[in-house]
């Protein structure tokens, strides 16, 4: 769970924008699927900054980094208008089960549930780009196999659909470890009693675009808690983790 009593970690402010580094299990806002919420990222930072904030994209509860707010309306809206149009580029690290085949993309459409009376679903185009960072077999049988294994991914999400990177990864069999209703829970539990990690392990670390105000080229990072560098400590992948840092990355997931 996050500490909602602490502050928000700033990771870039200007005039026009705010972004913050979200912890995971913290909601961006109020919503009535979780009435009983009573801190949300959206409350704390304006608290933080001293005026009203509007949010310009959407990050899961239990996913944690880059999180971005307009300081005012028609700055978000701008800034949400690059997200819509698929000028924003945005990389998240996931542990997944399994071993990742090295790269890939995965375009399945995804079904927005819309309608509870109708039952309707719209379906969405959904694309995004992985490239394997580094894999490890451990010696623990947590199903019927003798061993475990399991991947770090780097995921670059072209569209912005609900659990898009969750929902994509869980249907070519490689659920991200800790998540609940598209996950393994027979890996969720042992991630738990012998890392002591039960949080989501996706993260938001890299947020990349050009400023709609001064057409400057904004690069944000967002550094790890302590439970997902545990894991990629223990893991051994703290420097394969690091390779998302380096620019001329970029071109392998384009």
């Amino acid at each position: 769970m996050a500490d909602k009593n602490r502050s928000m970690e700033i990771l870039y402010m200007d005039t026009h924008f705010v972004a913050v580094n979200k912890p995971a299990g913290l909601m961006v806002h109020r919503s009535r699927l979780v009435p009983r919420n009573t801190r949300f990222a959206l409350q704390m930072v304006r608290d933080q900054v001293g005026c009203h904030v509007y949010p310009v994209h959407r990050l899961d509860k239990p996913t944690s980094g880059v999180l971005i707010f307009g300081l005012y309306p028609k700055a978000a809206g701008r800034l949400a208008q690059c997200f819509s149009d698929r000028q924003v580029t945005k990389l998240y690290l996931a542990v997944v089960r399994g071993w990742a085949p090295e790269s890939g993309i995965i375009d399945k459409p995804l079904a927005r549930y819309r309608d509870k009376k109708k039952r309707t679903n719209i379906i969405q185009p959904a694309l995004t780009r992985f490239l394997r960072l580094g894999t490890i077999e451990l010696p623990y049988p947590v199903n019927r196999y003798p061993t475990s294994r399991y991947s770090l991914i780097l995921a670059r999400p072209e569209t912005g659909r609900l659990h898009q990177i969750r929902r994509h990864l869980h249907h070519i069999s490689h659920p991200v470890i800790g998540d609940q209703p598209h996950g393994d829970g027979r890996h969720n539990r042992f991630f738990a009693r012998t890392f002591g990690c039960s949080r989501l392990l996706l993260a938001a670390v890299r947020v990349v675009f050009d400023h709609p105000f001064t057409e400057a080229a904004i690069t944000i990072d967002a550094p790890l808690d302590g439970r997902f560098c545990h894991v990629l400590n223990s893991f051994g992948w703290r420097a394969a983790a690091s390779r998302h840092m380096v620019p001329p990355f970029f071109p392998l997931l384009t």
